[in-house]
């Protein structure tokens, strides 16, 4: 299962989130998305946990926890959903 860690503080690595997680089972991968022109967390991520059981857990556990004065949101995560194609005005009205 995939879970959504929400409103983290920017300056969380993933073996924070790795270990907060594993005090409820087996974590399988941690990955918090980085803004890739300033390479700072967007403040959020996603931990994959390969039983059910024990994901559900840890988001029981975990949703509403204090890191560093910020409560987390955590949930299952969704979808990702398809996106129309980015429209890229600088080179369309360049020419």
């Amino acid at each position: 299962m995939d879970i959504y860690v929400g409103n983290l503080p920017y300056d969380v690595d993933e073996q924070t989130l790795d270990s907060m997680f594993s005090e409820h089972g087996k974590v399988d991968n941690v990955k918090i998305i980085m803004d890739r022109d300033t390479g700072r967390s967007k403040g959020f991520g996603f931990v994959s946990m390969n039983d059910g059981d024990e994901a559900n857990s840890a988001i029981k556990a975990i949703d509403g926890e204090s890191l560093e004065g910020r409560p987390l949101k955590v949930n299952q995560a969704k979808p990702r959903e398809d996106r129309p194609p980015r429209r890229d005005n600088f080179r369309k009205n360049r020419y």
